[in-house]
């Protein structure tokens, strides 16, 4: 397997109007598709030309609490929250002045030592990091692990140990390699 970045992440929101909004006229992400019906709809923004955001519009959904950044929660949690790549250090500083201006908080740029990163918040409370990768510190050409109490996991190195999970006995066959329609074929129809 071979994977390529990340497809899409999908959120879920209650106001497609303020998240669209937000990610596509202040933060400048294109809006590529959208699908809808009756109480429910599902758009995608473009964050690069492999990654993409998407928002589920559910009318009963809330956002979520506000949480800092990395700090330690307790009870259900999905995920701490999302980083995108900038390219260009300057984009934090523009993005930080950009967010500002439309009235929402952004932290200081933080040195993190491999990258800088500048924090802020959606308009459904899911946080946000943008992320600049310092110069020669690419960690995923060259991993480093700094925790001196690692799990016995971290200890096995960054590539993928095998042994750990069954092997696959019965491979699907090329003539069982079939995909059943859901939704989002009506975008087929679109030019």
């Amino acid at each position: 397997m071979r994977f390529t970045g990340i497809n899409h992440l999908a959120m879920a929101t209650a106001d497609l109007e303020a998240t669209i909004r937000f990610w596509r006229d202040l933060l400048g992400m294109r809006l590529v598709a959208g699908l809808g019906r009756e109480g429910y709809r599902h758009y995608f923004l473009e964050i690069s030309e492999t990654d993409m955001i998407a928002f589920f519009e559910w009318p009963d959904v809330t956002a979520i609490e506000a949480k800092d950044h990395g700090m330690p929660v307790k009870g259900p949690l999905a995920f701490d929250h999302v980083s995108i790549g900038v390219a260009e250090r300057a984009d934090l500083w523009a993005l930080k002045d950009t967010l500002e201006a439309a009235g929402f908080w952004a932290s200081e740029v933080i040195d993190h030592g491999f990258i800088l990163s500048l924090y802020s918040f959606d308009p459904n409370n899911i946080a946000i990091e943008f992320s600049w990768p310092q110069p020669g510190l690419d960690l995923r050409r060259k991993p480093r692990m700094a925790d001196k109490h690692r799990p016995p996991v971290g200890l096995e190195g960054s590539e993928p140990q095998p042994g750990h999970w069954p092997e696959v006995e019965s491979p699907t066959q090329p003539k069982d390699c079939k995909a059943y329609p859901g939704e989002g074929r009506e975008l087929l129809d679109k030019v």
